[in-house]
């Protein structure tokens, strides 16, 4: 693990809407059930998509390296580039449990993912973009970015939040106010805001308006998978003893319509054309 000390630029597309102080709620979150099924259903997708190990994958706002660190371990060279310095420290603190084989198959770099061209450069044989859009006032530069340094025939994983499947948490949980006010807010526009898990403002996107951008940038679609339908509303409920059951029953209905339209979070795959 080397950390070459790049620094963020000032225009920091996370540092802003996610406060170092949340960094504790953050890993919180992840012991949760639904932190748990949103990263064994992403690593699940990635293991099903991605070029076999080994590879070289960048992860554009990885954070505490949890994602990182598990693709390190099936043998994938991993640089995550992100903004938070508190984040990276996390991820280093998290690297410290792993083998010295995984830690030395993850690389940290502090800095801008706008900016990704000219910390880590291109070529990249898979670029994920993980919960991130959502800080972001405008996805397709950042989105225009994952394509730009990716190879041709690359894979390309973007995960964001649902704006078409928002207020469906709201109402589980009783809270109708909100649910209306969500329900306006879809039906007016396809981005929609609201206070999510760590308490800041953050917004949805419509998967197929995503789908278009990165289209536009020059991939094309592979696969597309919701996160959570059935259980984005238990809020911090601790996993059970059948997680592996909820597992599977959260990627079955995550891999086909009508289920995986109503899932908090979207999942989509693309390759870079050649």
């Amino acid at each position: 693990m080397t950390d070459p000390g790049a620094h963020a630029s000032d225009n920091s597309w996370v540092r802003g809407a996610v406060d170092h102080a949340l960094v504790p709620a953050y890993q919180t979150h992840t012991a949760t059930l639904r932190g748990i099924i949103r990263q064994r259903l992403v690593t699940r997708a990635l293991r099903t998509y991605l070029p076999d190990p080994p590879g070289r994958i960048l992860d554009l706002g990885g954070g505490d390296g949890i994602q990182a660190i598990a693709l390190a371990r099936l043998g994938y060279q991993v640089t995550i580039c992100d903004p938070d310095p508190d984040m990276l420290r996390q991820a280093e603190e998290n690297l410290l449990t792993e083998t010295g084989t995984t830690r030395d198959h993850v690389t940290l770099i502090l800095g801008d993912g706008h900016d990704a061209a000219g910390l880590v450069g291109g070529d990249w044989d898979a670029t994920l973009c993980h919960g991130v859009l959502m800080y972001l006032p405008d996805p397709a530069p950042l989105l225009n970015v994952l394509a730009a340094v990716t190879r041709p025939g690359g894979t390309i994983s973007v995960v964001g939040k649902n704006a078409t499947a928002l207020a469906l948490r709201a109402g589980l949980q009783g809270r109708w106010h909100d649910t209306l006010t969500l329900l306006d807010d879809e039906s007016r526009r396809a981005t929609v805001t609201e206070i999510g898990n760590l308490g800041v403002p953050s917004r949805g996107d419509d998967p197929r308006h995503i789908q278009d951008l990165l289209t536009a940038a020059g991939t094309e679609p592979v696969a597309w998978h919701g996160i959570r339908v059935f259980t984005d509303h238990l809020g911090d409920t601790p996993p059970g003893p059948d997680l592996d059951t909820v597992i599977e029953a959260e990627w079955t209905s995550g891999s086909r319509d009508p289920y995986r339209q109503i899932a908090r979070l979207y999942h989509l795959i693309h390759t870079r054309r050649p």
